[in-house]
């Protein structure tokens, strides 16, 4: 009796120590999953809701996530113009779900659709955009020219198209410097 009551004590034991061992691993891989996770996978899963998106030099930004590229998202305010963010630019996201896109599952096309690609469509469209930098500063113009790592805003009023009369000067401005790219 006092056998039995002593093996099953050591059985209990193994069995302990197993759950835990287990739970550790569990705990473990998880751990290594979501460090593999990047902003922009979350973003993804994430398109049509609603999110406020604090910004550098711009604040909360608060709207419906319609689009997202590798280092860029498009967010829909209920009222106002669409704004192009830089991720780099994002410090906060509020209202993301805990759903995730699994790391590189955006494809081939989609993760070629970086900044410069988004921002050279906006400079063939020719329309006038207010330019946010990180510092709060505002620039307004049209995007003339799009580099690997800088964009030619040529200066004119905002919401008027651009005339080579109202153009004031051309501001190239570093791409490190973006938060965010708006229609005038």
């Amino acid at each position: 009796m006092r056998w039995e009551r002593l093996f099953d004590d050591v059985e209990g034991q193994l069995e302990a120590a197993a759950r835990a061992e287990l739970a550790g691993e569990v705990a473990d891989r998880t751990r290594r999953e979501v460090a593999r996770l990047r902003l922009v996978d979350r973003l993804r899963a994430s398109l049509g809701a609603q999110l406020t998106v604090t910004v550098a030099g711009a604040g909360a930004l608060t709207g419906r996530l319609e689009r997202v590229g590798p280092d860029w998202l498009l967010l829909l305010p209920p009222s106002g113009p669409p704004a192009l963010v830089v991720r780099e630019a994002v410090q906060a996201v509020a209202g993301l779900p805990r759903a995730t896109t699994e790391p590189g599952s955006d494809g081939p096309v989609l993760s070629r659709l970086d900044l410069g690609h988004a921002l050279r469509a906006i400079a063939r469209d020719r329309s006038p955009v207010s330019v946010l930098l990180r510092d709060g500063s505002q620039l307004d113009g049209t995007v003339d020219r799009v580099g690997a790592d800088f964009i030619d805003v040529a200066l004119h009023p905002a919401g008027e198209p651009r005339r080579d009369a109202a153009v004031r000067a051309v501001s190239c401005v570093a791409m490190t410097g973006l938060s965010m790219v708006r229609p005038s």
